[in-house]
């Protein structure tokens, strides 16, 4: 399978994702702005998205797909397909017993999660509502990690990197056709998650189908808990989940911070955070999908060579292409921010408010992009503990910066703890690879950040320089024509960036790379 093929075919998903999650946000931004109202839902949505990372995404996937790759390269499909069915009617029963306690639980969740919203009683109780709507969220999206990890393990990618596009697109139909016709027309957002959820779980059943996988849910749940595999699972997911829940505790903390400043602070950082995600998305999370599968192969066939050679093409792809993106957030947060969302009630001020943000998320975007890679270097040899030691440590840190850069730069100073802490995460990650002889750098890596530091130089340059023709904000009128802008100023500082790196020698075929 070559690898380069692989990632490019999943960030064309991923792109298509996160262009809908754009025009979603668009969307969302025009029709509701920066309110209490926003702040309501974004509080609401946060709370099955924290969930959904720790049983779906985080934990479950770190857990279950090395043993599941395990399976099948060691004992063949048979096995393979048993520990599938006994893990869907494990996690099925768990998920339905969460959601029932959570819709019913759901005023004590949205106080602990953002205290600020409870002194504004419409507020607060919008919030309350909108939770219980979008907790089978949870649910249907934790169905999507397991099918998604099948389908992965079985190289099946394209599928799974489409299904946010979903989500996305029942946003927008929801922003505008059905939100016009409520009485409180924020509650369609709800509506959209719930709906969007379903859409992703139902286009993944057609797949597993064809490769034969698909799931089957029994009724004896005592039975299932006593199944090896299963056993082994939770094992793992133990650890996992509090190795992710230490990224959620952060980001809950964060979230009761900003609920406490002024009104919109939620909504600033939420709308800075789909910036960032673009890049990471089409970066760290399609290079981490594809590496988890192939270093768990690589595990199971005691090939460390080929371990440690995934993780250092991983590395240099993340470095050569996840620079750039940091700059650009960083030297054109004001272009990005005003021609995605500086519509309708989307004021001059919540542009200044978003691209303050934006600029701290880019300072720590490599880091939180390189955390995605490195990560899986430890979950494919399902040591899950050492990650957790690392992100107790980070989730310490990043609060006591927290109370340096929040009274300094308000909601900006969150986002920008969070950055750096991603970067201490990191560190400490490649520190632990190459200590343990896990990861062995190939040769070339100095000439490497020597070349890419010449090419970020002339990109900084030339984007700050590009961008200062143009007044984003005065645009707002011509909202076509600061779009042509933006992608003139963005192809431009592509050229600059791609063409410095080929008159230094660096070309296409160097990245490629076959994985068996």
């Amino acid at each position: 399978m070559n690898l380069l093929k692989t990632l490019v075919t999943i960030s064309g998903m991923t792109m298509l994702s996160r262009i809908t999650g754009l025009v979603r946000e668009l969307l969302i931004a025009r029709a509701f702005g920066a309110s209490g109202f926003t702040d309501a839902f974004f509080v609401a949505f946060r709370i099955p998205n924290l969930l959904r990372r720790l049983f779906a995404e985080g934990a479950f996937s770190q857990a279950f797909v090395p043993i599941l790759a395990e399976y099948v390269n060691k004992k063949g499909a048979d096995p393979a397909k048993e520990l599938i069915d006994k893990v869907a009617t494990a996690l099925m029963w768990t998920l339905v017993l969460i959601c029932v306690a959570g819709i019913f639980a759901a005023p004590g969740v949205v106080y602990l999660v953002a205290t600020g919203l409870d002194g504004n009683a419409e507020v607060f109780e919008l919030s309350v509502l909108m939770t219980r709507i979008m907790f089978p969220y949870i649910l249907f999206m934790s169905l999507v990690a397991l099918a998604g990890g099948i389908l992965n393990t079985w190289r099946e990618f394209r599928i799974p990197a489409f299904t946010p596009v979903l989500l996305n697109v029942s946003f927008i139909i929801a922003s505008l056709f059905v939100a016009p016709h409520l009485e409180q027309p924020v509650l369609a957002l709800a509506f959209a998650v719930f709906a969007g959820g379903l859409l992703q779980l139902a286009i993944q059943i057609p797949a597993l189908v064809r490769i034969g996988m698909m799931p089957r849910v029994f009724l004896n749940i005592i039975g299932v808990f006593q199944n090896p595999g299963v056993r082994r699972v939770i094992r793992q997911m133990v650890p996992a989940t509090f190795a992710v829940s230490v990224a959620q505790i952060s980001l809950m903390i964060n979230t009761n911070i900003a609920s406490r400043l002024v009104h919109g602070s939620v909504s600033w950082i939420s709308y800075a955070d789909r910036l960032m995600e673009f890049p990471n998305a089409l970066l760290g999370v399609a290079l981490g999908t594809i590496l988890l599968p192939s270093l768990s192969k690589a595990h199971a066939n005691n090939d460390e060579k080929e371990y440690s050679s995934l993780l250092d093409w991983g590395l240099r792809l993340t470095f050569l292409l996840a620079l750039p993106a940091s700059v650009m957030l960083m030297t054109l947060p004001v272009p990005f921010t005003a021609t995605l969302f500086h519509y309708g009630k989307f004021s001059s001020q919540d542009v200044f408010m978003t691209s303050n943000a934006l600029i701290a998320y880019g300072i720590g975007l490599i880091g939180l992009i390189v955390v995605r890679i490195l990560a899986p270097g430890f979950y494919a040899k399902q040591d899950i503990k050492t990650p957790v030691k690392i992100a107790v440590g980070v989730l310490v840190v990043t609060q006591l910066m927290n109370l340096i850069f929040v009274p300094l730069y308000a909601h900006a100073g969150l986002a920008l703890s969070i950055g750096i802490g991603a970067c201490f995460n990191a560190a400490i990650l490649f520190f632990m690879l190459r200590r343990r002889g896990i990861y062995r750098p190939q040769s070339g890596w100095r000439i490497f950040f020597f070349k890419v530091g010449i090419a970020l130089i002339l990109l900084a340059g030339v984007s700050v320089w590009v961008a200062g023709y143009f007044d984003w904000i005065a645009l707002q009128a011509h909202p076509f024509l600061r779009a042509g802008a933006l992608a003139l100023v963005m192809s431009v500082c592509g050229v600059v960036y791609f063409g410095a790196l080929f008159a230094m020698g660096f070309r296409l075929k160097n990245f490629r790379r076959i994985a068996s």
